[in-house]
């Protein structure tokens, strides 16, 4: 296995594509005030939370229908001209920006929940709501949607990306949580994937295809998810430890023990201080482990002994309880801050951030490796994890006007990726390939199967017009 050498290797060309007066008459003839041109529309829209850039897209249109998106699509494939899917702007690997030129396809617009099926433990809704926007929808029906990345995303945007977020160790991704979709191919044709059936052997599975396919694929304009009840109890904890090993410890022998903790995350102690003076906490600052406990009543309190029975084995403080919704909301509010709070701790800076994922058993040795090669380098960086499935994000915070600092952190990225990779791990938990991941697809899974990924990408979208330059180049 080839670790990744060269920035050049996982950054493409920027190649604009001609978007022709013609194809733009059509579109503004069909949209009218639906389709923007003006400038900070598009910059908006050419950018999201990573730090690469791209000139903009050269008009943006708001779909309020999935007939909306087909015609566009229709448009924008008689011409030869991209479309990139907009969904809420809150991806960190490049999705959104147009680097081979065309349109952006807003679905921000298409926000309506379209059924739910309590009975079932289904739901059907338009790919602009947010995974807020739908649990607050649904929170009469005693269900939710627990699937819950750090931004406020759109549920098209989590689906095309494979989301997933900190209850993913009890509730999985989105690849176990999307059952049918609602998607416009690159011909501007409208099909639909899967049921609401719990389970299938019909034919290619199709939906899984689509979901982590970052738009490259096709737009989607229709999700069915699975829901889960509510938990009858919920109870959640915090618990500081004298080292990071320690805390990544306590996880992995309590994942090996079978405890179906809902969440545990891992916050290292320079990020618990970014956490405190960006959220007006006033946490331990050592390492932290953040957990939750789903289920009764005697299930929750059974975890939650048994958990601080093994955190107490690896010299962990006292646990110390949230107790009410409104402290736990606080609590998970300043995690999902986090990312945030890090920009904020240094203004002007850029983050460049990645999500590498390992096996649970070597998740400390990753870990510690990383946090040495981190700390011997001098740049300001965040570490939180999703440690029960292995998954941790490491943010380098560097001065966008210092090349020293973007090659510094690039280089620190390579090393962490690749030592993920030699562990069996995988350059990508949940963020997705985007442009920042190419050359690391390319070293995970080798040349036959991104080749083969190819072959299917021509094959659905053989005028390479859906996302181009994303995941590979063709």
């Amino acid at each position: 296995m080839n670790a990744p050498t060269a920035t050049a290797h996982l950054l493409p060309e920027i190649r604009l594509r001609p978007v022709p007066q013609a194809f733009m008459d059509a579109l503004q003839a069909r949209f009218g005030t639906q389709c923007s041109l003006a400038q900070a529309v598009r910059e908006q829209h050419g950018r999201d939370e990573g730090s690469m850039q791209a000139p903009p897209p050269s008009a943006v249109v708001f779909a309020e229908s999935t007939q909306d998106v087909a015609d566009a699509v229709r448009l924008a494939a008689q011409h030869d001209v991209p479309v990139i899917p907009y969904g809420a702007g809150s991806s960190l690997e490049g999705h959104l920006l147009a680097i081979q030129g065309g349109i952006s396809i807003d679905v921000s617009r298409m926000n309506r929940l379209l059924s739910v099926d309590a009975d079932d433990l289904t739901v059907t809704v338009q790919p602009g709501i947010t995974r807020k926007q739908l649990n607050e929808a649904i929170k009469d029906t005693g269900l939710f949607f627990p699937i819950d990345p750090g931004a406020d995303a759109s549920i098209g945007g989590m689906a095309a990306t494979r989301a997933s977020g900190t209850n993913a160790v009890r509730y999985g991704t989105m690849r176990e949580n999307v059952l049918a979709l609602e998607v416009v191919t690159a011909s501007g044709e409208t099909i639909r994937t899967g049921t609401r059936a719990k389970k299938s052997a019909a034919g290619y599975d199709l939906t899984r295809l689509l979901v982590g396919s970052e738009g490259t694929l096709g737009v989607i304009t229709e999700v069915t998810l699975r829901l889960y009840p509510l938990p009858e109890a919920v109870s959640a904890a915090i618990c500081s430890f004298p080292s990071i090993e320690a805390a990544v410890r306590t996880v992995i022998q309590t994942i090996q023990l079978g405890v179906p903790i809902a969440r545990v995350e891992l916050i290292d102690a320079n990020t618990v201080r970014m956490v405190n003076a960006h959220s007006k906490l006033g946490l331990r600052e050592e390492p932290m482990l953040l957990m939750e406990f789903h289920g009764s009543p005697a299930g929750v309190q059974e975890q939650a002994e048994t958990v601080q029975s093994i955190a107490q084995d690896w010299n962990g403080n006292a646990f110390e309880w949230a107790t009410t919704p409104e402290e736990r909301t606080r609590l998970w509010t300043a995690r999902h801050n986090a990312y945030f709070a890090a920009v904020q701790s240094r203004p002007g800076c850029r983050a460049i951030s990645t999500d590498t994922c390992v096996p649970i058993s070597r998740l400390a040795d990753c870990l510690l490796d990383s946090v040495t090669e981190a700390d011997a380098s001098g740049i300001p960086y965040f570490l939180v994890g999703h440690v029960g499935d292995g998954n941790f994000h490491f943010g380098y915070l560097i001065d966008p006007d210092s090349d020293d600092e973007r090659m510094v952190a690039e280089r620190l990225n390579h090393q962490l990726v690749a030592r993920a990779l030699a562990m069996g791990g995988t350059c990508t938990g949940e963020h997705g390939v985007g442009i920042h991941k190419m050359g690391f697809l390319l070293d995970e899974t080798g040349p036959g199967a991104v080749g083969m990924m190819r072959a299917i990408k021509q094959a659905l979208d053989p005028k390479n017009i859906l996302n181009p330059g994303k995941i590979f180049e063709m």
